[in-house]
């Protein structure tokens, strides 16, 4: 159990993390370290899609690949968007729909025993599907876990960004 003493220790090991990572902290019970500098993605545009949500067979039970679950993905793309916000034209933006049926037919696929996997081939999907995509993170989650304990979701998060960038 931790004491209220044991509590203003955190932030001090907080700031010594960030230190060795190259950041700097900003404080508080949630923050986290921020970067020194902003890399060149942070200052890209992106598109994200959020809260998708199909049935999948994935998972290392074999109940989970004969009956499924749900599966709820958040999906960001990072790509220059100035092109579309100064032509109001579709064709220089990308596609919502073809990520939103990359995602769909990844997660709705083979089945695979991990999330991880699952995270791994629809990132790849999402960066072959555009070459403007420079980057794209993916968040994969099952909010119905066979795990004692009330929890909302397990899922992973995955970040990839495309070679040379």
């Amino acid at each position: 159990m931790l004491r209220a003493s044991s509590c203003a220790v955190l932030p001090a090991a907080a700031r010594a993390l960030a230190s060795a990572a190259g950041g700097a902290w900003r404080g508080g019970a949630s923050a986290a370290p921020l970067a020194a500098s902003a890399s060149p993605l942070e200052q890209r545009d992106s598109i994200a899609l959020r809260g998708l949500v199909f049935h999948g067979h994935h998972g290392c039970l074999k109940e989970e690949n004969a009956l499924g679950q749900k599966f709820v993905v958040d999906a960001t793309l990072w790509a220059d968007l100035a092109a579309a916000g100064r032509s109001d034209q579709l064709q220089d933006t990308l596609d919502y729909a073809a990520v939103y049926n990359e995602i769909r037919r990844v997660v709705e696929g083979p089945p695979r025993a991990l999330q991880e996997a699952v995270a791994e081939e629809a990132a790849a999907a999402l960066l072959a599907l555009d070459r403007r995509v420079a980057a794209v993170r993916v968040y994969i989650r099952k909010p119905h876990v066979a795990l004692p304990g009330v929890l909302e979701s397990v899922g992973v998060d995955i970040f990839r960004r495309r070679a040379g960038d």
